[in-house]
């Protein structure tokens, strides 16, 4: 028997007879890599489709969220780490089959499913598998992810994912090296591939206090953004709090997270939010268009994970008919 190479992340694993590769779920059983946790989710709830953070897709609605365990970034922050750096031979889990967890989708009622909390990049046959089966059942797909897979699969899995929200963690390669054992080309090139592929796609950040929240380093995630992914993707500004490996540090302070939306609204991006934080205007949605009469006025406003009003009607503004990114059906 002889090792087997991984191509799903760019971490390439070389993979022993019997061994897992990086991500702990991806073993060499006689030759053949196997996702073991294929059909058993450790993880499975019913939340707000804004949790996730989306906020211009689907507003207002339920969504099924589960989880495998496994993922192959270590961030030393995770606020999941006990599933998503825990075993599956260690971690009760579900047996749902990808037609069974959209049937159960549908008797909750729910218009789309999220694959979630963890990687679900790392458990790619299990995401593809139910998102074909939710697309065949008429719900939408949506993807929380890290974005650190290869070019190929992502272009194999990105036509059947409706929405995603990528978490892109600093524009630092040292950063990813030192607190994710990642890199950051791949995370970029995984955005790029979700505006190719029309996936309705917003971006979080998060914050931590002196590592990646200086004027600097934000400037140049924006910068890249407004570049690559144009003005209307959504940006999330998360509050970090101490996690896991990483308690020596504060939470973020409301000012730094006032500050970067601030920053990134002057360089014209149009849809900047933050996260983790009561906010007056950085939870709510605002008409893009300089010119519009109602532009102080919400047109989605949020508290937390609630929505209070929307005016919105078929996703323009009401004030000067303007058109906002998203699918608000």
């Amino acid at each position: 028997m002889s090792q087997v190479e991984c191509q799903l992340c760019p971490k390439y694993c070389r993979i022993d007879p019997g061994r897992t590769g990086d991500c702990g779920i991806r073993v060499n059983l006689d030759g053949k890599l196997v996702a073991t946790t294929w059909g058993h989710p450790c993880a499975l709830h019913l939340d707000p489709i804004e949790k996730k953070p989306l906020f211009h897709f689907l507003p207002g609605t339920q969504i099924l969220s589960l989880a495998t365990v496994g993922c192959n970034l270590h961030c030393r922050n995770c606020q999941n780490w006990s599933i998503s750096q825990a075993v599956p031979e260690e971690t009760p889990a579900y047996d749902l089959p990808p037609a069974d967890l959209v049937a159960l989708a549908s008797r909750e009622g729910c218009p789309s499913v999220a694959y979630t909390y963890t990687e679900p990049l790392v458990y790619f046959e299990y995401t593809r598998d139910t998102c074909s089966a939710a697309h065949d059942a008429g719900l939408r797909n949506v993807l929380v992810t890290a974005g650190y897979a290869n070019e190929e699969p992502l272009r194999e899995l990105l036509p059947l994912v409706d929405a995603a929200n990528v978490d892109l963690k600093a524009f630092d390669n040292d950063f990813y090296v030192k607190n994710c054992e990642g890199t950051l080309r791949p995370v970029l090139r995984c955005l790029e591939l979700c505006m190719e592929y029309g996936v309705h796609l917003e971006v979080t950040n998060l914050l931590i206090p002196t590592l990646n929240d200086s004027p600097k380093q934000v400037g140049k995630l924006v910068d890249w953004m407004f570049k690559a992914l144009g003005p209307d993707v959504p940006l999330h500004f998360s509050r970090f709090h101490p996690r896991y490996r990483m308690k020596n540090l504060p939470s973020t302070p409301a000012e730094t997270l006032e500050r970067s939306r601030d920053m990134a609204l002057s360089r014209g991006l149009r849809h900047v939010y933050v996260g983790n934080l009561r906010s007056r205007d950085g939870e709510s949605t605002f008409c893009p268009n300089q010119s519009c009469p109602g532009r102080d006025r919400p047109l989605v406003k949020r508290s937390g994970y609630r929505i209070l009003d929307n005016r919105l009607k078929d996703g323009r503004c009401p004030d000067c008919g303007a058109e906002l990114y998203g699918r608000w059906e």
